[in-house]
């Protein structure tokens, strides 16, 4: 990353502009303006637009340049090092600007792990960002892309499996440091307790230690260093505390954000009610560019939790899977009493990492687990069990999750209701068994955050969020060094196998759209249910001239993007990109 500043300013953006041939031929008026095209703003310009937004501008150097020859870096061996052992830690990306984490959409642009000799180009990362510190910078990058037709990109950490974060050729609203949070009283006829307003930027671990330290829980992701009011709260976002207090997106309150039309607005239950509706669960990067959020924050409480391990050693696999039939059977009761679990298993191993149970006794925990331990008593298959009682939310949090590694997989999904689990439980194993069989992984995350659960919200979850048992996410491994034809066939297997295996069990059904596969088909009834067109209309009347653009977002279908990245409209007769290897 380097900040620009006045000193060396335009000598930096004009070298970043070389970046990219000169297409000049391209039709200006059906694609954003890219970079080496005629209408591409000169260094001057940009430098006149930095002065406007007080010097934020960042220019984009590759995180991993000193691991190649080229022009952003002298090649550094010790910190090339670094970073190959770092690049799969979160910490490593979410500090700079234009990072992502999920590197199929960073395009081996600029990889760590491939030959000193190999390209390093700012490719399909963002070319600029603004470290957004206001309402009005927002407001000034939206009149400088909207002038200059140039794509904009909203992002905070990086932390997105779909590409949402990044754009080539575009302008990145860079909202990582607005780490504002403050505690409150709110009261209105639909909610009355505390609350947390927190900037765009606060990551989980941030709110989790404020939240903490007045005696208060608040809902966020599994991995700690998530932003909370960007795409995961505008997506649904499941957590830990789900069983116990709904998804985030109910916790919502009050959205603070920038318009596609420049607008500086505040979002409720009784202004500007049907964009605070689009926010809380429609997804992230579409509708606006959120500044704040206000949402519920729950009065503390003990927590137990549970870790328990086996493997396949010396046990045939139909037992193994017999006894994972039961532990998803036992799933319903353990769900409704509060607690959410996260396991994994594949053909050789299964983990449940962890049960978090708010408000139950380890000894009620053990009760709620019982026929799933005496399950394998029985199958004579030894595991090793842990339970384990906190006295807040942020101490078994602390201790009962690990780092979650990013980088390292692709990703799809399917909620799976509880009537599969109840009513056809053996053929749900089965296709898990086949997955796991074929090169995949299984991810579970079991919840219950039925409209009963969530209370008196107004939003647009996925309506197949509140029927849902199990959270499924299919993942398959990401290797930074293999031929990048192993990594795509990956992605069809996904799209042409694994996700049509589960729907086969769930027709007509739903997927988390924050980890769903990016090329699924039928993206708007599976991520967005019966409110895509009503979230789209909503789309249109906030955001006219489509500012706004991410991979499977509401609207997205209005743009499609060439082999290059270029972002262009999908009247114009460019098929969307099945891939960007250049």
């Amino acid at each position: 990353m380097h900040i620009i500043v006045q000193a060396g300013f335009t000598a930096l953006l004009a070298g970043v502009a070389t970046s990219f041939p000169t297409a000049s031929g391209q039709g200006q008026t059906a694609c954003r303006c890219y970079p080496g095209d005629d209408c591409w703003p000169s260094a001057y310009e940009w430098a006149t637009f930095n002065d406007t937004i007080g010097g934020k501008l960042v220019a984009t150097v590759p995180l991993a340049a000193p691991c190649h020859n080229d022009r952003f870096a002298a090649y550094d061996n010790t910190t090339c090092s670094a970073l190959q052992d770092g690049w799969t830690s979160p910490e490593t990306h979410y500090v700079d600007s234009a990072s992502v984490m999920a590197p199929f959409f960073a395009n081996r642009s600029c990889d760590p792990f491939l030959p000193r000799s190999y390209r390093c180009i700012i490719g399909t990362y963002v070319q600029y960002a603004v470290n957004v510190s206001s309402a009005d910078d927002v407001s000034k990058s939206i009149d400088f892309v909207r002038k200059n037709n140039i794509r904009l990109v909203i992002r905070n950490t990086g932390h997105d499996y779909n590409g949402k974060s990044t754009g080539a050729g575009a302008l990145g609203l860079w909202m990582h440091h607005l780490k504002d949070i403050s505690f409150s009283s709110y009261s209105d006829s639909h909610y009355a307790g505390n609350a947390i307003k927190i900037g765009a930027g606060v990551q989980g671990f941030e709110a989790y230690k404020a939240a903490d330290a007045r005696g208060l829980q608040v809902v966020g992701g599994e991995c700690p260093t998530v932003g909370l009011a960007g795409g995961y709260t505008q997506g649904g976002g499941h957590s830990a505390l789900a069983s116990k207090h709904g998804l985030a997106a109910d916790q919502a309150l009050e959205w603070e954000l920038v318009t596609g039309e420049g607008k500086h607005v505040i979002a409720n239950r009784k202004n500007n009610t049907d964009l605070f509706w689009a926010l809380s669960g429609g997804g992230g990067g579409t509708f606006g560019v959120v500044l704040s959020l206000k949402a519920k924050a729950h009065r503390d409480t003990p927590v137990s939790a549970m870790n328990l391990t086996f493997t396949s050693t010396g046990i045939p696999l139909d037992k193994y899977y017999e006894a994972i039939s039961t532990f998803h059977a036992s799933l319903p009761p353990l769900v409704d009493a509060g607690a959410m679990s996260v396991w994994y298993f594949t053909n050789l191993s299964f983990a449940i990492a962890p049960i978090t149970a708010p408000e139950i006794t380890v000894d009620e925990l053990k009760g709620y687990l019982a026929p799933f331990e005496n399950k394998l008593n029985e199958l004579k298959i030894p595991y090793t069990s842990t339970y384990k009682q906190f006295s807040t939310y942020l101490d078994e949090f602390s201790t009962m999750f690990a780092p979650i590694d990013v980088g390292i997989a692709q990703y799809g999904g399917r909620l799976i209701p509880r009537s599969v689990v109840e009513n056809n439980n053996e053929a749900l194993t089965g296709a898990y068994r086949y997955i796991n069989e074929h090169g995949g992984q299984f991810i579970g995350v079991a919840l219950n955050v039925s409209h009963a659960r969530a209370g008196d919200v107004y939003n647009s979850v996925n309506p197949g969020w509140r029927d849902c048992l199990i959270d499924t996410v299919i993942t398959t491994p990401w290797n930074f060094t293999a031929p990048l034809s192993e990594m795509e066939a990956n992605q069809v297997t996904m799209t042409d196998v694994f996700i049509p295996k589960l729907a086969e069990l769930t027709p007509n059904g739903s997927c988390y759209l924050n980890e769903g596969d990016f090329r699924q088909p039928d993206f708007k009834s599976v991520f967005y249910g019966e409110n895509y067109e009503r979230l789209n209309c909503i789309k249109d009347r906030y955001d006219p001239d489509h500012i706004f653009y991410a991979t499977t977002a509401v609207g997205s279908d209005y743009w499609a993007e060439t082999a290059d990245g270029r972002l262009c409209k999908a009247a114009s007769g460019y098929e969307s990109y099945r891939h960007w290897w250049m």
